[in-house]
């Protein structure tokens, strides 16, 4: 009976210890932000902010936002509608 030859190793394989590092850093926290920056908001209309109040925010449907991890600038997606919630789809990834 011939032995058998070890399997090779795929392109996308890390070796161990690179793995465990990386199991370790994909359970740390981050902030996820969807900026949607409104122009000409002045603390006047922060005063009048009130429960139930629907603020216009002048962007179109479909208008890229950007997307920040911890501040940082990693993507832009367009606001969706998910059943009843407010979701984002990726358009660009930077």
């Amino acid at each position: 009976m011939a032995a058998s030859a070890p399997a090779p190793k795929l392109a996308d394989e890390e070796p161990p210890a690179e793995t465990e590092a990386w199991g370790q850093a994909l359970t740390l926290s981050c902030e996820l932000t969807v900026d949607m920056t409104l122009p000409g908001f002045k603390v006047a209309d922060v005063l009048r902010l009130q429960k139930n109040v629907v603020i216009n925010s002048h962007w179109r449907v479909g208008s890229d936002v950007p997307l920040r991890v911890n501040g940082k600038l990693i993507a832009r997606g367009e606001f969706e509608v998910v059943e009843n919630h407010l979701a984002v789809r990726l358009t660009e990834l930077l």
